[in-house]
């Protein structure tokens, strides 16, 4: 009698794109002890992912928001545009109450915090790779609120009304950048960001560029504490 041999799936590839090497081999230590996943590439830079991408044919990227070369907001877009079957999970560092659902709008399949651990990032990565979006409950409770029209207007939702690129001015402004300093930071001309600028105090009903300064400062400093 002839025995069927077992047949096992082969390893889901994983391509991780952050800019800290230390982060990345944290992550692939992760990965690798899961038999079901596999590191198949990394990257430090959204330039360095598309390269990537091409060659080794990932089932799954996990991003940071933050690299040198393009927000990661920006990447998820590109990501989308050119290889709308990659999934894409974002890993990062940042408080999820500003940024996961511009993640979920740029195309992005779910939000983790880095400090969450290992087993809430394998959760997050098996539920992608099963086509579901992952979001923390707190979040998911958040975003079922939001359209339910139920929620009072915080802080964070004044914040949702800039797009990701008043967004990325916003934050620079509360790191202290200057105009000229977020124009090179940001590849923009002085005008194109003064206009960002005028903008995001319109947005957030704020008069004065020293209140706007203000503002910036104080939610960045927030965020640090998260």
């Amino acid at each position: 009698m002839k025995t069927k041999a077992r047949t096992t799936k082969p390893a889901k590839r994983i391509l991780i794109v952050d800019d800290h090497p230390m982060m990345r081999q944290g992550l692939a230590q992760l990965i690798a002890a899961e038999r079901d996943l596999v590191v198949c590439c990394e990257a430090d830079t959204a330039r360095q992912a598309f390269e990537r991408i091409s060659r080794d044919k990932p089932d799954l990227a996990l991003v940071d928001i933050s690299l040198p070369d393009k927000n990661g907001l920006e990447l998820i877009k590109d990501v989308r545009a050119i290889h709308p079957d990659l999934p894409v999970l974002v890993v990062s560092m940042h408080d999820e109450s500003l940024y996961a659902e511009r993640v979920l709008r740029a195309g992005g399949r779910g939000y983790v915090m880095k400090q969450e651990g290992g087993k809430v990032l394998m959760q997050a990565i098996r539920q992608v790779l099963a086509g579901q979006i992952y979001v923390s409950d707190k979040m998911s409770a958040r975003i079922l609120e939001v359209f339910s029209g139920g929620h009072r207007e915080s802080g964070a939702a004044r914040l949702g009304r800039l797009t990701d690129r008043e967004f990325e001015v916003f934050q620079l402004i509360g790191h202290g950048r200057s105009t000229r300093e977020i124009a090179e930071h940001l590849h923009l001309s002085v005008k194109t960001v003064e206009v960002h600028r005028a903008n995001i105090k319109k947005k957030l009903r704020i008069k004065t560029a020293t209140d706007l300064v203000r503002y910036a400062v104080r939610a960045a400093e927030l965020e640090s504490r998260e």
